[in-house]
């Protein structure tokens, strides 16, 4: 079974009179432990796929199921749920609190989880953050932190709740190609380590980093093929 199906997926947007449609049909399975780019031109739908994909919007239409479980119909607390406990986010602005350390940033998620104990929490992000390699900066705030450091603490943040998967929205899309890369090796190791990555990018050379590239085009999957490291496996 797929950890993610998704059946005839539509997300309509009524804009007055015209019936936008974000999704138009998408269907797309991601098994666990893969590594797959969402790619497409602005207005494409890889925003609004990535959205339902991470619980974050129902569709207006279509199945999806996370390990066997449809969540295209959950409440909002469902989802809540669900995003909590299986799903990592890393976003382009990094979205740190920017009073906060870096462990108090990483912690943050597991707050929210009422059934682990605050030294519970501070040992669970402390792992993290040695996991991508900030076990040395963990009492920093974010302006004092490089760009790339600011990226490992939000994906460290995104891993402190063991997630089944990892969102990634345009994760270089605010640094410099260099740390760019360094990161997506970070992802690389992830991977490596058993976690399951989808990665909105725009960016060619990013998107090879995976193992498959789903190129979307006006709400429908234009292409979904095996990317060049992938072949070499």
């Amino acid at each position: 079974m797929s950890l993610i199906q998704v059946k005839d997926l539509y997300k309509i947007y009524q804009m007055g009179n015209t019936e936008v449609r974000a999704l138009d049909g998408v269907s797309v399975s991601i098994e666990a432990n893969e590594y797959v780019s969402i790619m497409g031109p602005s207005g494409s739908g890889k925003s609004t796929l990535m959205n339902l994909v991470g619980c974050l919007d129902t569709p207006t239409s279509g199945d999806f199921f996370m390990d066997g479980i449809n969540v295209a119909s959950m409440s909002d607390d469902e989802l809540a749920h669900i995003r909590n406990k299986k799903i990592g986010f890393v976003f382009q602005t990094f979205n740190l609190l920017p009073k906060s350390t870096s462990l108090r940033n990483v912690e943050l998620p597991l707050i929210y989880n009422g059934e682990i104990k605050a030294k519970d929490r501070k040992e669970m992000a402390m792992s993290a953050l040695e996991r991508v390699g900030l076990g040395d900066r963990v009492h920093h705030k974010p302006n004092e932190l490089s760009g790339g450091q600011r990226q490992r603490v939000a994906i460290a943040r995104a891993l402190v709740n063991n997630p089944a998967i990892i969102l990634a929205d345009e994760p270089t899309g605010n640094l410099d190609s260099k740390t760019g890369e360094e990161i997506m090796a970070l992802f690389d190791d992830l991977q490596n380590q058993g976690n399951t990555i989808i990665l909105v990018t725009h960016e060619e050379y990013i998107a090879e980093h995976a193992d498959r590239v789903v190129r979307l085009l006006d709400g429908k999957i234009a292409v979904d093929e095996a990317t060049p490291k992938a072949k070499k496996k």
